[in-house]
């Protein structure tokens, strides 16, 4: 017995073996309780200041516009340098970011409008960082542990979403939202030093792509033409725009339906990340690839979806958050994993930029409309749509398998 829990430990943890994702992952690990910490704690201002579950929603597509602009040129860029370099500068500019809206919320001179500004520079400064991260983690790793270094993430991503928000409800609640802000620019030290520190002897990078023309054209022709990277692609898509909005629904359903506060809204926020990384481990050990297992899961979300949307108290929320937070993350680090396994090396940067507008980039347009939909129908509603997309989503995963069967069919037949 103890055998088999040492064989299953290694294998849940395997990409840890590799010194370089162990200081990578020690950075991430700081920096990432910090952007949620962030996340929570700029949700909570727009909210007080405004009242509006509009323009919280408003706030949350500027921070994402630029994704969806210039998501896939960053996939492009990506591809072209050395992504270690341009992670270390954007991390930085990601930092001041954070610095300037601590400072101005701390003295009370923050405003609206300013929330916004630094949310379209934060986007940006995402736009560009985050299809550089993904596909690094190829680089640091190999294929041979991508899956797992993929769903290792995803658990530190949730581990940190369960100890951002408790700890930002904490300080609202005692010191305000600045010191959340300030605490996030110190957090950005931790990963800049990790990525100064890896071993560049160690790292496998892709060649850079010569620089020309229609090389955004080139990836989008290529992933139309790769059904296994189209319909988990197209699957986020609708996912992302209207399921993934947690940011706008949750603090209205603690606020609105559940009356629990801030304190409540940090609890809903770090059951979710509790749940993930439960679900991030399990599928760390076991997880599998491919658009059939997208499609269980996606079935799966959509379920919790629902628990979470007709859930009557805080303490039934909590349950029912863990259980999407489980399905989320599943979700998530499935795509992610079968996109990098399935794309081309010279294409990772592309393939993974669109992943990311998928996912990040439709919130312009998701955030605005679950706003609306939370304004018109109530907080219930938000979470409700998302159980709808899901089936949606479900049903393009089925569609593609049974085209995929087909193809099958008459090849063989050939």
């Amino acid at each position: 017995m103890s055998a088999r829990f040492l064989a299953a430990g290694r294998a849940t943890f395997s990409a840890l073996a590799v010194p370089n994702y162990r200081r990578y992952i020690s950075g991430q690990a700081i920096s990432l309780i910090g952007t949620w910490m962030q996340m929570t704690a700029q949700a909570w201002l727009v909210l007080t200041l405004t009242g509006s579950s509009t323009m919280l929603g408003l706030i949350v597509a500027l921070q994402t516009l630029p994704v969806l602009v210039l998501g896939p040129y960053g996939g492009v860029i990506a591809d072209r340098v050395d992504k270690r370099a341009l992670m270390v500068a954007l991390q930085a500019a990601m930092g001041v970011q954070a610095l300037i809206l601590g400072v101005l919320t701390v003295t009370h001179l923050v405003t609206v409008w300013e929330i916004g500004v630094l949310a379209v520079l934060l986007g940006f400064n995402n736009a560009f960082e985050n299809p550089a991260r993904q596909s690094f983690m190829s680089e640091m790793v190999g294929a041979d542990h991508l899956r797992n270094a993929v769903s290792l993430n995803s658990v530190l991503v949730n581990v940190a979403r369960s100890v951002g928000p408790a700890l930002a409800g904490l300080l609202i609640a005692t010191v305000g939202e600045g010191v959340c802000f300030l605490a996030n620019a110190a957090s950005f030290l931790a990963v800049i030093y990790s990525l100064t520190r890896l071993d560049r002897g160690a790292l496998m990078p892709s060649p850079p792509t010569v620089r020309a023309a229609g090389q955004l054209r080139e990836g989008l022709r290529y992933v139309a033409a790769t059904p296994t990277l189209l319909v988990p692609l197209l699957m986020m898509a609708l996912v992302g725009c209207l399921g993934y909005e947690f940011t706008v629904s949750l603090p209205v359903m603690a606020r609105s339906a559940l009356h629990v506060g801030a304190t409540g809204y940090g609890l809903m926020t770090s059951a979710m990340g509790i749940g993930a990384v439960l679900g991030g481990l399990v599928v760390a050990w076991r997880g599998t690839t491919g658009v059939r297992t997208l499609t269980l899961i996606v079935i799966a979300f959509g379920g919790t979806f629902a628990l979470a949307a007709l859930a009557p108290s805080l303490p039934l929320e909590l349950v029912a958050l863990a259980m999407l937070g489980w399905a989320s993350i599943s979700f998530m680090a499935t795509g992610n994993s079968t996109l990098q396994l399935t794309a081309e090396p010279s294409m990772r940067g592309r393939v993974m930029s669109l992943w990311f507008v998928a996912f990040q980039g439709s919130t312009p347009i998701g955030g605005p409309l679950i706003g609306w939909i939370i304004a018109a129908a109530g907080a219930r509603a938000g979470l409700g749509t998302g159980a709808a997309v899901c089936v949606l989503a479900a049903a393009l995963g089925l569609l593609g398998l049974r085209r995929a069967a087909i193809r099958a069919t008459a090849s063989a037949a050939a």
